[in-house]
């Protein structure tokens, strides 16, 4: 009796070690249920912030990789947008949201979970100096992690960030 209940405790302990979103082990941090948004109320949230984005199609067309659009965004990665603005105090452009045109995914920029953002030293500074680098993604772009989980990637010509949760709004 006594091996079965070492055993039992031990399957237990192991269980909420591993469980998805959940456990100590896990590797990302699990998103929420996703709450999807208008492009037109994600261009509101970010006017309010003082955020700016573009697009080289000068369009904001879902089915146009040359626009930007916010169609069907996540609002916690609207939200996280505003967080970081406030918590920078930089400008920040987005040029790169929903559209087609990105890796795909779970967590991809069709599915609302990311957003891309212009190069600007003040941006670039926040982001090395306040959030722990974590290494290089699969395809070579160094990361950098925020406390709430968020990660940002360096893709070169601008950051690639993936909003897990809103940042702490």
């Amino acid at each position: 009796m006594k091996t079965r209940s070492v055993l039992t405790a031990l399957f237990l302990v192991l269980g909420a070690l591993f469980a998805p979103g959940f456990g100590a082990l896990t590797a990302a941090p699990q998103a929420q249920a996703a709450t999807k948004i208008t492009h037109a109320t994600a261009t509101s949230m970010f006017r309010q912030a003082g955020i700016t984005w573009s697009s080289s199609g000068n369009c904001s067309d879902r089915n146009n990789p040359t626009c930007t659009s916010f169609e069907q965004l996540n609002l916690a990665t609207a939200q996280g947008a505003q967080t970081l603005k406030s918590a920078t105090g930089c400008a920040l452009n987005i040029t790169g949201g929903t559209e087609t045109g990105h890796a795909s995914g779970t967590y991809s920029h069709w599915n609302g979970y990311k957003l891309d953002y212009a190069k600007a030293t003040c941006l670039t500074s926040y982001i090395k100096n306040t959030f722990a680098y974590i290494g290089l993604r699969g395809d070579g772009a160094p990361m950098w992690q925020s406390g709430s989980g968020n990660v940002y990637a360096d893709e070169g010509s601008h950051w690639d960030v993936l909003y897990y949760n809103c940042g702490g709004c």
